[in-house]
């Protein structure tokens, strides 16, 4: 989990293909409404996330027995409690990098819909979990994500 540009993706998708699990990207998830509203660079409010949570939740619960990665921003906490609903064994991981690196990487992506714009207001709404394990991005997306495997003893 973490703000737009920490590489929750690229990171994600290491992770899960070394565990052999399914990976998701929420981003996937968005109606074409939000992501239209994201292109324009105006942040989501809580009722416009809710549909897309619980998208998110089914698609955890039908990954529930296996396991899955799942790249979401998750902000606050009650997101994350919506997200979860129904599903044991979360562990959350935070992607995390200085302002400055996020817009620089935001800024230089082609392929993304959310805008350097959105960065401010995903900085003020991040709440990290207190039992989160946060990692910097500041490395290359291979050593963070072997980071991730071998603090939560996945490797």
């Amino acid at each position: 989990m973490g703000v737009t540009g920490v590489g929750k993706t690229t990171v994600g998708r290491l992770v899960a293909e070394h565990l052999g699990i399914p990976f998701v990207d929420a981003d996937d998830f968005h109606d074409p409404d939000n992501i239209e509203r994201m292109r324009n660079g105006e942040a989501l409010d809580d009722a416009a996330r809710t549909p897309w949570l619980d998208r998110l939740n089914a698609k955890l619960r039908e990954h529930a027995a296996r396991g899955v990665v799942l790249a979401c921003s998750a902000l606050k906490q009650s997101y994350r409690t919506r997200l979860t609903r129904g599903v044991d064994d979360v562990q959350w991981v935070v992607l995390s990098g200085p302002p400055e690196l996020l817009r620089e990487r935001i800024e230089a992506r082609t392929d993304h819909f959310a805008p350097a714009a959105l960065l401010p207001s995903q900085l003020e709404a991040l709440e990290i979990p207190t039992d989160a394990t946060v990692f910097g991005v500041a490395r290359p997306p291979e050593a963070v994500a072997a980071s991730i495997i071998v603090s939560l003893g996945l490797g």
